[in-house]
Order: structure tokens, then C-alpha cells, then sequence
């Protein structure tokens, strides 16, 4: 393991080479890669140095125990244990750093939640799930962005992709992907029986540009449209829409909601980009794929990760098999508890693995 743990020491020291040249700083892209890499091999280093630091020392009272002083043979025996579980502890740490990690952990996140079976029931829903990945972010100081939304009259969300940025995004939040499964009683039903609803969310890590090769003038079709609104507000007087067809492989991305044809050009770009990353993720590796067509699935109440019961106030992930009942408290954002026992049963497995 030592052997091992030297080569991310160096690699870690010459990122911190890397990183403090000023000439590097001009590059802002390459800054942010270098500057994810080390923080990704940060924790490691920092348990290296104090598993080492511990064999230090229980190597010093072990010779103390082979010494002439009796003090110090009796400081050597009362350290000597403690160190020791200290040892043991350290190791597993190791253990569980070096375990195989995402690639993307550390890279932003296109969110994408779509109202599925059940009509407005299911989009109302999905405004609320909005609101609490909204919520979860502000929690913890990341940045949400609305890329694109359709909305419905009636307060509910038919789909909506936005990007949320801040660190450690993905490796929050990428176990959100999946059916989501509502039931209540709406607030149309006069006869108060329980409805079952679904709504599908995405979770793609976003693209790099030197990741995701695009010649715009052979792989786009760039149309422009005029967006549509209600009548009289200044989005129906320009031609602001854009739909951004990738030919290589029919990829349609249609970005209204912004004013301005460039910015919405540039986000149809960055949607295009990340469903492109995702795209080359599956074709190279089939157990991703497998992972993305359970992610999304057809939206419909049987293919469900999570059920939230609003009669019962709980929710229940059914991956592994944890209900809380809090409810409110899960949409108002507080999806720690949840997340933090799937992560530490994926690192379980990846650790028996």
C-alpha cells in the first residue's frame, strides 16, 4: 500500500508545482482541472503523512521498550496500544481513500426533472422536487442556474434542466437519478383517495469543452425561432429561440427562455455538450449504460427509486431499503440523510469490490 500511496505523494507534489506557476493562472480551464486533481488527492496525502508519522512513532517506543530505561519502557508499554488501534484506523482510512473513485465527483451538475405518469399532479410534484435540489443547494452554497423549463398554468413544471454548480456537486447528488415516486391526496380530488405519481430526474455530470469535440459548422444545424409567450411581452418581438441539432446523431436542444439568441445559443450548447459526455460514457462502458436507461426510465410509478407518502410523512428509498419519517424536512432540502447513507453504500460495495 505504501508503495502505491508514493506515486499519488509526487503526483500531489508536482500539482502543487504546477498550480503555484504563475503562467498556468492565464489558462482558467486547465487551472480548475489541475485544481480539482489535487483536491481529489488532498485527503489521501494528508492520511499518509499521519499513518507515517504514527509508524514513526510506534517504531521509537518500540526501541524504548529494548532500552535500559525503565521510564521509558513504561511510557513505551502505555503509548504502544493506542497507537497501535491508531495504526489499524489509518489503514482503513487508506483503504477506503484509494478505493476506486467517480472520475466526475468533482464536476458540476445538469439536473434535469421531468413530470412523468399522472398529468398536473405529476408536474406540481415536479415543481416541488425543483425546489428541493433548489433548497439543498443553497444549503451548501452551490449556484443553481434554470437552463431551460416548460412550465404548466397551474404552478407545475413539465420539465426543467438546470445546472447547479459548487464543489462536490455530482458526487452529491448523482444517486438522485431516477423515478420518483408521489403519493397524496390532490387538491382536486373531492373524494380524498390517495393518487400515485411519477417524475423522472437526471443527474449528468457536465462537460468540459476540450472533452466534448464540436466543429459547429459541420455537426450543427443552428435554427433560429421566435420564442414563444404571451402576447405583448418583448420575448414574441425577436427572434430569441434556438433549437441546435447535433447531425452526427440527432441530439435536438431547443433553448427560449432567455432574451437574448446568444445566451440562449450558449446554453443549448452546454445541455448539447454534457448529453454528448454522457453519450461517449455509455458507449465506452455498458454498466454505465445500464445505469443511465434505470436512471430514467419511462417515468412510470413502477420504476421508482424513492416513494414520498404524504399521508404517512415519509419518504423510503427503496435501493436500500431506508425510510425517514420527515418529510417535509427531506423537501425542504435536508436530503443528507439520504444521500449520505447511499454514498456510504456504494463505498461499501466499492470497498468489498
Amino acid at each position: 500500500m505504501l508503495d502505491k500511496v508514493k506515486g499519488i505523494e509526487e503526483r500531489y507534489t508536482e500539482l502543487e508545482r504546477q498550480l503555484s506557476d504563475p503562467a498556468l493562472m492565464a489558462n482558467s480551464r486547465e487551472y480548475a482541472r489541475l485544481g480539482r486533481e489535487r483536491s481529489q488527492l488532498a485527503g489521501v496525502v494528508e492520511c499518509i503523512r499521519a499513518y507515517r508519522r504514527v509508524l514513526d512513532d510506534i517504531a521509537e517506543y518500540r526501541a524504548g521498550l529494548e532500552g535500559n530505561d525503565p521510564d521509558l519502557r513504561e511510557l513505551a508499554k502505555a503509548e504502544l496500544p493506542a497507537l497501535r488501534e491508531r495504526q489499524n484506523a489509518l489503514e482503513n482510512q487508506l483503504k477506503e481513500l484509494l478505493t476506486p473513485r467517480d472520475q466526475n465527483d468533482e464536476r458540476d451538475v445538469l439536473l434535469e426533472i421531468r413530470a412523468g405518469t399522472g398529468g398536473e399532479e405529476a408536474s406540481l410534484f415536479a415543481s416541488e422536487l425543483f425546489r428541493m435540489y433548489s433548497r439543498y443547494a443553497e444549503e451548501r452554497g452551490w449556484k443553481v442556474e434554470v437552463l431551460s423549463m416548460s412550465s404548466t398554468g397551474l404552478g407545475g413544471i413539465k420539465e426543467v434542466v438546470a445546472s447547479v454548480s459548487g464543489h462536490g456537486a455530482y458526487s452529491r447528488l448523482k444517486f438522485e437519478g431516477g423515478v420518483h415516486r408521489v403519493q397524496r391526496v390532490p387538491a382536486t380530488e373531492a373524494q380524498g383517495r390517495i393518487h400515485t405519481s411519477a417524475v423522472t430526474v437526471a443527474v449528468l455530470p457536465e462537460a468540459d469543452e476540450v472533452e466534448v469535440n464540436i466543429n459547429e459548422e459541420k455537426d450543427l444545424r443552428i435554427d433560429v425561432m421566435r420564442a414563444s409567450g404571451p402576447g405583448g411581452q418583448s420575448v414574441n418581438t425577436t427572434d430569441s429561440a434556438v433549437r441546435i441539432t447535433h447531425l452526427p446523431t440527432g441530439m435536438v436542444i431547443v433553448c427560449r427562455d432567455e432574451k437574448s439568441q446568444h445566451k440562449n445559443k450558449a446554453r443549448a450548447l452546454k445541455i448539447l455538450r454534457a448529453r454528448l459526455l454522457e453519450k461517449a460514457r455509455e458507449e465506452q462502458d455498458a454498466k454505465m449504460a445500464q445505469s443511465r436507461r434505470s436512471m430514467v426510465g419511462t417515468g412510470d410509478r413502477s420504476e421508482r427509486i424513492r416513494t414520498y407518502n404524504f399521508p404517512q410523512s415519509r419518504v423510503t428509498d427503496h435501493r436500500i431499503n431506508l425510510t425517514l419519517h420527515q418529510l417535509d424536512r427531506v423537501l425542504d432540502g435536508g436530503l443528507d440523510p439520504l444521500i449520505d447513507a447511499l454514498n456510504t453504500h456504494d463505498q461499501a460495495q466499492a470497498l468489498s469490490a
